[in-house]
């Protein structure tokens, strides 16, 4: 079977991953192929099973500038550009299907997916929590002149067999058939102490980690974390200065997590805060490994209001502005978000076990 997995961001990936893992726990003789421009190194870090992968362009997404911001008339001009081309670059892609003998296609949600699919008389499946063609709705109230873009992408998703519909979610028009999926998310297998431990982290102090997007903020300012009361973590490819370890954040280098045997849920758990732009895979991981969420402005994207109006029934969460977070020290909000109460939910958390499952019926 081939995965086609949109390039946006990395939550769409790792999702992804997860399900590919589950699968190949499940049905271990099955070939996964794996079609993306998201970065090789995460599916090298995170995949536990085979998988043949190639770089391919799959969709557009939004066309970022830096990760707390969108440029909305790029990203209508890019996925005009891609879809004018899509009916050719799906013939090569079907070709390509039937030569390797695929029988499954699962798409998150390049319109990509379902084109090459159609074209190649196979099903396909897809697993998200919107649709491309509901974001781009949203941008040419702006942009009249590509108001033909969300309905051209619409079509393409009414080829696939059906859609899996992740929580928090928007769009899923152009779909005949949408199934509910229980969350995916990674859940780590240890208890919080014993990766603070690991790690070297304090246990008699709030940790945050901070991830704003693998784009970076530039004019993020560290140094006066200096002396806070809580301390800063952050992964080796969180897009944070090079120079973050000299302000007192506890950079974990990769060869660091592999040594002590963790993963970056790992330093989700660990955490008591994330410092975060809402994004599916944070929330989920946040969710999944109970850690409150510090959550700033990512920008004009659909997805956003969704987020931030389902965050509250599932986790602990705050909102913090862009300038705070850039240039000020974190000491009430943090102090704040953790004194809320616990979450009225307690959601399942193993859609990608469930999703594996009905991947097998398919095959």
């Amino acid at each position: 079977m081939a995965f086609y997995i949109s390039g946006h961001g990395l939550g769409h990936a790792s999702r992804q991953i997860a399900v590919i893992n589950a699968l190949g726990r499940l049905r271990p003789d099955v070939r996964v192929e794996v079609r993306t421009s998201a970065p090789a190194w995460l599916f090298e870090r995170t995949l536990r099973v085979p998988a043949q992968l190639t770089a391919r362009a799959c969709d557009t997404g939004a066309v970022q500038r830096g990760s707390l911001a969108q440029d909305e008339l790029a990203t209508l001009r890019a996925a005009a550009t891609f879809h004018a081309a899509l009916p050719r670059v799906a013939e090569a892609e079907a070709r390509a299907l039937t030569a390797a003998g695929i029988r499954l296609v699962v798409g998150d949600i390049p319109p990509l997916a379902f084109a090459a699919a159609a074209r190649a008389g196979v099903r396909s499946v897809a697993i998200a929590n919107f649709t491309w063609d509901w974001i781009y709705e949203d941008y040419v109230r702006d942009f009249p002149e590509y108001a033909g873009v969300p309905g051209a992408l619409r079509e393409t998703y009414t080829a696939a067999s059906a859609a899996w519909r992740l929580p928090m979610a928007g769009g899923f028009d152009g779909f005949s058939l949408v199934v509910d999926l229980p969350w995916i998310a990674r859940r780590s297998p240890h208890h919080r102490a014993d990766v603070r431990t690991r790690l070297c982290l304090p246990h008699d102090r709030a940790v945050v980690l901070v991830y704003l997007g693998h784009y970076g903020v530039a004019a993020l300012q560290l140094a006066q974390h200096r002396g806070a009361p809580y301390t800063l973590i952050a992964a080796e490819n969180s897009g944070l200065p090079q120079d973050s370890s000299v302000h007192d954040v506890h950079v974990v280098p990769e060869a660091r997590l592999l040594e002590c045997g963790l993963d970056y849920e790992d330093l989700v758990r660990a955490s008591d805060v994330v410092l975060t732009k809402p994004g599916y895979g944070i929330i989920a991981s946040c969710v999944a490994n109970d850690t409150a969420i510090l959550y700033t402005d990512r920008g004009h994207f659909r997805e956003y209001g969704v987020l931030v109006d389902h965050m509250p029934r599932v986790l602990r969460c705050a909102h913090i502005e862009n300038d705070l977070v850039i240039s000020q020290r974190w000491d009430a909000e943090i102090a704040h978000v953790l004194s809320l109460p616990s979450p009225p939910e307690r959601p399942l958390v193993n859609g990608a076990e469930v999703a594996a499952g009905m991947i097998a019926t398919f095959l």
